[in-house]
Parts: C-alpha cells; structure tokens; sequence
C-alpha cells in the first residue's frame, strides 16, 4: 500500500506548481538573473578593436579559445567584462578541495561542519581573485601580443584588469544569490547558461548544411538519434548508485522492544562528476594555447617551435593520438579525482564510531578494505561511461566534420547533470509546499475539534 509521501509526490502537476508562489518567485529571479549574466557577455572591454578580434578568432578556431568560449557564453569572442566567467573560481575550488584533502590542517578545517566550510570557501574566493589577476593579465597581453588592442599602454593593463578581475567576483556575487534567492546551484546554472547559448548557433548551421545540402538528412537524423541518446545515457548513469546495507546494533524503541536499525551507504558510479574530462581536455590544449596566444614570437625554425608544431599536429582535434590520450586522461583523473574526494577510512571510522557496520565485514580496517575494493569496481564502469560520453562525440566529430557536440561531449554532460539538479529541487520545493499545505489542514481541523 502506497503511503501519504508516495501519494503526494505522485500528485505533483502544473496546477500545484501554480500555487507554490514562494517557489514562483524564485524561478523568475533566476531567470532574471541569467538575463544579466547575458547581457553581460555582449559589454565589450575598453580598447579591444571589434575587427581585429574577429579576424584573430577565425584564424585559431578550436582549441582551448573554443573551449573557454563556451563556458563564458561566448563572452570571450566579445572580449567582454565576463570574459573570465566562472573559470578561476571552479580552478580555485579544485584546487582547495583536492589540499583539503591532503594537507592536514585543511582536513581539520573541513571537519569542522558549517564553520569550516565557510572559511574554505572564503579561501576558493581568494583564489579565484588571484586566478582571475593572473589570466586577465594574459588575456590582455594576448591582445597586445596579436593586435587586436587599440592602444595597449599602461592604461590598457589598469583598466582591462579592474574590468576582468569585477566582472568574475561580480558572476560570484550573481551565483550566490541565485543559490540563495533562487532555485539551483548558482554557479553551475551560469555556466550551464553560457553553454545553452552556444547551442543554437551549432543547431543552426547543421540545419543549414542539410538545406544547402553539404549534409545529409539520414546524418543530420543519425546526429539527433545520437544526441538523445547520449542525453538518456547520462541522465541514467548519473543517477545510479551502489548502495550498501549498514546496520546498527539493536535499540529499544518508544515500545519497548528491541530493533535493529538499518540504512544504505550509496556509492555514485560517476563520483568525479565532470571534472576528469576537463582536466584531460585543457591538458592536451595546452600546447595548442600556447601556439595561439604566442603568436608570431615563437619562430617555427627553431627547436622549440618546431615540437610544438609538431605536437598540435598529433594533437588535433578528432586524431587518433588526441583521442587515445584523451580516453586515458578521462580514466586516470576519474580515479584520481574519486581517490582524493572519498575516503574509505574515514568513511570506515565513522561508521565505527557511531555503531554501524556492514553485514559479513568487520568495522575498522576491514571496512575499509571493502569500500575500497566496491568504490575501485564502481569507478571503473565510471570512467568506461565517461569515456563513451567524451570520445565519442570526438569520434563524430572527426567523421563528419559537423560540430554538434562541443567541447568532447563535457557541454552535454554539465547541461544535464545540472538541469536534472535543478528539476530536482524544485520537486522538492513543491513537496515541501504539499506537505504544509496538509499540516495547515491539519491544524485546523485540531482546532474545529
């Protein structure tokens, strides 16, 4: 028999979300604040030559350019005030979250609860003004370096600066309170934003080459098919778990009796999320970034220009050398990253702390050897997943020339993992509505009586 919270979350429609006006009110302030954060990417940054940086984009398209482009909303092909977007933050929070892991006193510091959390994430945000100082910096030589700065003095460097480094702590600033005043995680929803508004123009011109009749209609039906495929696969695999049985020791209950108390440990298969497919991808740029931003000071006669010519020849986008590397970057940061975030001994100490064990395994060590062994079993299915995901689209990519799928498939999964996130709260936010809905009648019908 089906209980009340199962009857209620059944009943969840268009006619309840109508009347949950707190969350109304949220969704419109997230809406209105991704408006802001649009406009944004189209305020061009003083003393940059629209002309010239065009002419510079269409020279080295692809790489790395391409690849910040899309996670700023294509605020880096205007050179606006968001041309940093969110970047140095994410960097920065990586960064203090792989020390906490490591470093003791870090680790201490991340034990503490809400308290210490805060002071970690006060340090991401220092971080990420010293990131965004160091790349507004070489966003603003490159513009020297490849002539597309109108007058590139002092003056140049002081206001480019102050512009880059406000307009990141500004999309911080914007990020938090849409995770307070309105619905989702703030930062993600931002760059998920700046990906969707890439989407149409790659939608377009695919359906423009089936009208002109560079691509073919059974391509462009095998391209959709994909797609949809690739979505259904992520929204599955994300939301999968290896969920372990713990028990705890027998208590007694408001009756009297003793019972045996038990509950899952779940395991997610993907544990890294998406940050092992851009590590390996800005990694296997990084020469290709160098070429680009260098510009003409590295002479291709010499030994070192010569390597790197070299190397972005094999690098290439859709090369077989890219997409090897490429597969095993993915499946070495998924095991790294998994390693540094879950800690089977702490996980073990804890449990044995609070009574808890699993059946057959022996609290302590022993534990700790087990979800180990399942966390390594799992991880492995996570990075075949993400593997398929990333490569395969590379694959497409270098097959048909057309470039639906961006970035190695990582704009698909962020799109996903943070749309499905965010649908997910807010059916939590209208079962929390439901709920005081039936505790409002309740009262009331306490006190008829």
């Amino acid at each position: 028999m089906a209980s009340r919270a199962d009857n209620i979350a059944s009943n969840l429609s268009l006619a309840n979300f109508s009347k949950a006006t707190e969350l109304k009110k949220r969704i419109w302030f997230t809406v209105g604040a991704l408006i802001v954060f649009r406009f944004l990417a189209f305020v061009p940054l003083p003393g940059i030559n629209p002309i010239a940086l065009k002419q510079f984009l269409e020279r080295n398209a692809g790489g790395v350019l391409d690849f910040f482009n899309m996670f700023s909303g294509g605020a880096l092909s205007q050179y606006s005030l968001i041309t940093l977007g969110v970047m140095p933050y994410i960097t920065s929070s990586i960064v203090v979250q792989l020390a906490a892991s490591l470093h003791p006193s870090l680790m201490a510091l991340k034990k503490e609860g809400e308290s210490g959390r805060r002071k970690l994430n006060q340090y991401s945000r220092y971080g990420a003004v010293f990131l965004a100082i160091i790349q507004g910096y070489a966003a603003l030589r490159a513009a020297e370096v490849q002539g597309f700065a109108v007058d590139p003095g002092p003056l140049f460097y002081v206001a480019g600066l102050v512009s880059l480094v406000g307009g990141t702590m500004f999309l911080l600033w914007l990020g938090e309170q849409i995770t307070s005043r309105g619905i989702g995680n703030g930062t993600s929803l931002i760059i998920m934003a700046g990906i969707v508004a890439q989407m149409p123009t790659f939608v377009s011109n695919l359906f423009e080459g089936g009208r002109t009749g560079s691509i073919s209609g059974f391509l462009i039906f095998a391209l959709m098919a994909l797609l949809v495929g690739l979505i259904l696969m992520i929204c599955f695999m994300e939301r999968a778990t290896r969920r372990l049985l713990i028990q705890y020791p027998k208590r007694a209950s408001q009756h009297g009796m003793m019972q045996a108390d038990r509950s899952h440990l779940p395991l997610k298969l993907n544990t890294a999320g998406v940050i092992p497919p851009i590590f390996a991808s800005s990694l296997l740029l990084l020469p290709l970034t160098i070429t680009q931003f260098a510009g003409n000071s590295i002479s291709p006669d010499s030994a070192w220009g010569s390597f790197i010519v070299g190397i972005n020849q094999y690098l290439g986008h859709g090369k077989p050398v890219f997409m090897l590397l490429y597969a095993l970057g993915i499946i070495f940061f998924t095991f790294f990253y998994t390693a540094v975030v879950f800690n089977p001994e702490e996980t073990a100490e804890n449990l044995k702390r609070n009574g808890g064990f699993i059946p057959g395994i022996r609290p302590g060590k022993n534990t700790a050897t087990y979800l180990d062994y399942v966390l390594t079993r799992i991880s492995v299915i996570g990075a075949i997943y993400l593997t398929v995901v990333c490569v395969v689209p590379e694959w497409v990519i270098a097959q048909t020339g057309v470039r639906l799928f961006f970035a190695g498939g990582t704009s698909l999964l962020i799109v996903v993992n943070v749309t499905v996130d965010t649908i997910t709260q807010i059916q939590s936010h209208l079962l929390a509505h439901q709920y005081g809905d039936l505790i409002k009648k309740a009262k009331l019908k306490g006190r008829m009586r």
